[in-house]
């Protein structure tokens, strides 16, 4: 029987094994993605010096009225994955690397990146 603990443990393997492959450049920072059962999570971050340049959660203010106790759906995804991008916009960021942080790119990850995407952001 597989327990929460190992399927973390397997996440965070295959987390560390995408970004030995991606790095946030100033040019094109990387957009990376935190999920949890009640929440999810999204920033923009320049890894040459070590800096969040956008970030959104459903935990945030203006998306916590409009989610409400549902932040763990795809509908909230797709909120957040708006908001990073009009806040990444607004830092003077159109384009990013995907860091989907280990999970599959299905359900409320791809809800995200496609939000994203349509927002304006290239990946």
């Amino acid at each position: 029987m597989i327990t929460k603990g190992d399927k973390n443990k397997a996440r965070l393997k295959r987390h560390l094994r995408v970004r030995k492959k991606i790095e946030g450049t100033t040019a094109r920072p990387r957009l990376n993605v935190f999920r949890s059962s009640k929440h999810i999570y999204a920033q923009v971050i320049d890894d040459a010096n070590g800096v969040t340049l956008a970030a959104a959660s459903t935990m945030d203010k203006e998306l916590r009225e409009q989610v409400g106790s549902n932040g763990g759906n795809t509908e909230a995804a797709r909120k957040v994955g708006e908001l990073v991008a009009k806040r990444a916009k607004d830092a003077g960021i159109s384009v990013v690397v995907f860091d989907r942080g280990g999970y599959l790119y299905h359900g409320r990850i791809q809800a995200l990146a496609e939000a994203a995407r349509e927002a304006g952001l290239e990946f």
